[in-house]
């Protein structure tokens, strides 16, 4: 299995969920040093990943990565993707940058779509296959100073409704999951306002935890979930009930 942004936070987790599975474990990261922080962490409980230096918005990089890793495994049955950025929040719509605009589409939204892009014809020669894109739950219902991380989640969503419905005769299914607010080295970086806005609106009072979040998506991309495609899945403590 191949996980995008494989080398922190969501990411990380899910990799280590599959590799106590026993799945051979592809990290891609953008960071070099935190892909071999994170090979030596997996690599002491036990499991042993291959890393994978990646640009998601660069199509050729994208494209030769996978290929690659094909070469090397001979199959891709499963991609989740979490590859992602919040961009600059805390801000109102008249204050965002429209190059921070851009660079948070560009990754979290292009970026999903050159990684299916690459996968998908492996995936249809072996009739078989698995993807999963996290969103978020601010891509169902916009929180307030993240207009460029709210509106690029509700792209994920859309994007994922039509890969899976696309592909639904081919054995490969395609949904998401849209979590609230998760401890992450990536929510860790904003604002301590911000983080408590979203903790706020959870029904639990508390952020989720990286083993729900992985524990959700390993189901999603086991064959038991087969009849379930073009579906955005919920982890949200009771926030979003739709």
């Amino acid at each position: 299995m191949c996980v995008t942004g494989g080398a922190s936070g969501i990411g990380l987790g899910v990799a280590e969920a599959f590799g106590q599975f026993g799945a051979n474990v592809v990290l891609l990261d953008v960071n070099n040093a935190q892909l071999a922080d994170a090979k030596a962490a997996l690599s002491r409980k036990g499991i042993n990943a291959t890393t994978s230096k990646v640009d998601v918005t660069n199509q050729h990089v994208v494209d030769a990565s996978f290929a690659a890793i094909f070469a090397q495994f001979g199959r891709i049955d499963v991609l989740v993707q979490c590859a992602g950025i919040t961009g600059t929040t805390n801000v109102s719509t008249h204050e965002v940058d429209p190059q921070n605009f851009d660079l948070v589409y560009k990754i979290n939204v292009k970026g999903i779509f050159l990684c299916c892009r690459a996968v998908l014809p492996y995936m249809m020669k072996a009739k078989y296959g698995r993807i999963v894109n996290i969103a978020s739950v601010a891509g169902k219902e916009g929180n307030a100073g993240m207009l460029a991380y709210s509106t690029s989640k509700a792209a994920v969503i859309g994007l994922t409704k039509v890969m899976g419905k696309e592909y639904a005769e081919t054995g490969i299914t395609v949904n998401c999951v849209a979590p609230a607010v998760v401890r992450t080295p990536m929510v860790a970086a904003m604002p301590a306002e911000q983080v408590k806005y979203m903790t706020d609106k959870i029904p639990m009072k508390r952020t989720g935890e990286l083993d729900e979040i992985a524990s959700l998506v390993t189901f999603i991309a086991s064959p038991k979930a087969s009849f379930t495609t073009a579906f955005c899945w919920d982890a949200t403590g009771g926030r979003a009930t739709y």
